[in-house]
């Protein structure tokens, strides 16, 4: 019944009238009743002023049962209850009641707004008369000055009698009311719902995809012109459709395939479409992106400003910032629209990281490489010459030239090593032979060999190593390499008289041991810390140390080709501590490191930040 279109014009025609009448009858009821009300209020307040004024003469020269006279006759003139109350709330007159039995009234609201604003009232239920009565007080002033309270009560019986009349009476002029609207609402309904189901089926098809669907031809009546517009609105929108999806598949794969991101704001802000790209970058989640503020999807007040100046000025803008401490830098392209619902803007967001840290590569290795080779070119282009201004005629001089010489040259040589070295480790080139490995002969032979360095530059170096510690499956050779470079690096920058510990311990719930190499040394700032495992990076402290800052370079591809990480913690001027791990070898790990020939390891030079990031 309900399912069924004339019962669904019908019953909500009904219910608005019944509400319309129901609220209806409540703003009826409740305007007659304040009104009648404010006038009973009104004519107390008018009786009780002129008992105030007949009282007045007399009060002061009339006792107490002189009061109670004066209560009583005035309560049969005006057929109410009346009450005179002194300033302290005694009852001190009353036509009704036992005075002498009456608590104080001294708190009753009548009383205490007449006291304050010259006249008062209430409604409220009696006790005495149970009965919701009203009360309406004036002050009997003398000499300016206020020696009682008159007030006068009348019961609320009557006026809730013709409130109730009216309610009754409006309650069968609406029942009535909603009855001839059944009767109308039936009747219209059945005239348009045998069209509107025609056209509730044709629309249901085209909503379901059938945009062929069409109505039958009506004769030429409002209904017809219904019909004919209906059906030509299905030719247009069927047009529309295959040419939108067309479009917006195309528009789809070009965004979705994008190296660059971008956004489309409207004019008040908010984002309108993001693409994958964009949302990668701004590391947000796209639907959740959509509908909110620029602001709030990027998050950075380089961008924001950029935008907010490219809308308000109408004008292309470009900016460049680096978006987060992992080190994306973003280039953002801002240009105008016009859309049709008003001015908004194109956001093109170019992730130019990779291209900033190849030139941040390239830069310090031409600084590094520049300032390292001055220094042995230099010394030799000195000593050839000495040699040739007649320092060959000499042989013990020239043995000693020539002695510095070859130590030049092993310096280059050692540089160029250091370049092939981690060429061959990143290209794959260098193949690691995983074998249970104690840590004691991972440990031991570099810190041995750079014993007698240490020993040179009055510096401590110290070994902890538990007897309990498992082996790890590693190439020894490999990891002594990563050893040797982290202690070389700490002899290199702790001063005399200090301290280099090596350490090893088991990882907790990883299956890794970590070995730490802790120095006393200069340390290393917050703002160099996230950088110091890049190619060719060196701290400027560093340049008078030598080498060309590759050294925890190939630290890290030699750990990370292990399967483990590595990382650094350092305050400045409190010494530094560098951790990797090897994993520990098991039953498993053996059988995998017994077939294993050689370990590619992976390009991460520009990530070389990210596990760093410990400090």
């Amino acid at each position: 019944m309900f399912q069924d279109i004339r019962w669904r014009i019908a019953i909500p025609y009904v219910i608005l009238i019944l509400v319309v009448m129901g609220g209806l009858t409540i703003y009826l009821s409740r305007t007659t009743r304040d009104a009648q009300l404010e006038a009973l209020r009104n004519s107390l307040l008018v009786q009780a002023r002129t008992l105030s004024a007949s009282l007045q003469p007399s009060f002061d020269n009339v006792g107490a049962e002189g009061l109670d006279q004066q209560a009583n006759l005035w309560s049969e003139l005006l057929r109410a209850r009346v009450t005179i109350i002194g300033t302290d709330g005694t009852v001190l007159g009353e036509s009704d009641e036992d005075r002498e039995l009456m608590n104080n009234h001294l708190n009753r609201p009548e009383v205490q707004q007449a006291l304050v604003r010259g006249e008062g009232s209430s409604i409220r239920f009696s006790q005495t008369l149970d009965t919701d009565m009203m009360y309406a007080a004036v002050p009997l002033e003398k000499a300016g000055e206020i020696i009682a309270i008159v007030r006068i009560a009348l019961p609320l019986e009557q006026i809730e009698k013709n409130i109730g009349q009216l309610q009754r009476a409006i309650l069968t002029a609406a029942l009535i009311a909603s009855a001839a609207a059944v009767v109308v609402a039936v009747v219209i309904a059945g005239r348009t719902s045998r069209s509107v189901h025609r056209l509730t089926q044709v629309a249901n098809r085209m909503a379901a995809g059938d945009l062929d669907a069409r109505l039958r031809l009506a004769p030429r009546d409002d209904l017809g012109d219904l019909t004919r517009a209906f059906n030509y609105m299905g030719d247009q929108l069927r047009d529309r459709v295959h040419d939108l999806a067309d479009e917006r598949g195309r528009l789809a794969a070009v965004l979705d395939n994008m190296a660059d991101g971008v956004l489309i704001t409207d004019g008040m802000g908010r984002v309108g479409m993001i693409n994958p790209a964009a949302a990668r970058l701004l590391r947000v989640d796209s639907e959740e992106a959509i509908g909110r503020s620029f602001a709030e999807v990027t998050r950075h007040h380089g961008l924001i400003e950029s935008w907010q100046q490219g809308f308000d000025q109408r004008q292309e803008q470009m900016t460049a910032v680096e978006i987060d401490r992992k080190g994306t830098f973003v280039q953002m392209i801002v240009s105008p629209l016009d859309m049709a619902d008003g001015q908004g803007c194109l956001v093109i967001l170019q992730d130019l990281t990779r291209i900033r840290r190849l030139e941040t590569v390239r830069r310090d290795f031409i600084s590094n490489i520049s300032h390292e080779l001055r220094t042995p070119l230099a010394s030799l282009k000195a000593l050839v010459e000495t040699l040739r201004d007649g320092a060959m005629d000499d042989p013990p001089a020239a043995k000693r030239f020539l002695d510095h010489a070859e130590y030049e040259v092993d310096a280059l040589t050692q540089m160029v090593e250091e370049l092939l070295e981690l060429t061959r480790i990143e290209s794959g080139m260098v193949p690691l032979r995983l074998s249970p490995t104690p840590v004691s002969d991972v440990v031991l032979p570099p810190v041995d060999r750079f014993r007698r360095q240490a020993e040179r530059h009055d510096l401590s170096l110290i070994v902890d190593l538990p007897d309990d510690l498992p082996p790890v499956m590693s190439d020894a050779s490999r990891a002594q390499q990563v050893v040797g470079n982290l202690v070389h690096n700490s002899i290199k920058f702790t001063p005399e008289g200090g301290m280099v510990t090596i350490r090893a311990k088991l990882g907790g719930d990883e299956p890794v041991v970590v070995i730490s190499v802790q120095d006393t040394g200069t340390g290393i700032p917050a703002s160099e810390l996230p950088r110091i495992f890049e190619r060719f990076y060196k701290a400027d402290q560093s340049r008078s140390s030598g080498g060309i800052g590759l050294g925890l370079a190939i630290a890290k591809h030699l750990t990370q080709a292990h399967g483990g990480r590595i990382w650094a913690k350092s305050k400045g001027g409190k010494g530094s501590t560098f951790y990797f791990t090897l994993p520990i070898a098991g039953e498993s790990s053996e059988e995998e490191g017994a077939k294993t020939t050689g370990t590619r390891t992976e390009d991460v030079a520009l990530a070389e930040n990210e596990s760093t990031n410990s400090s």
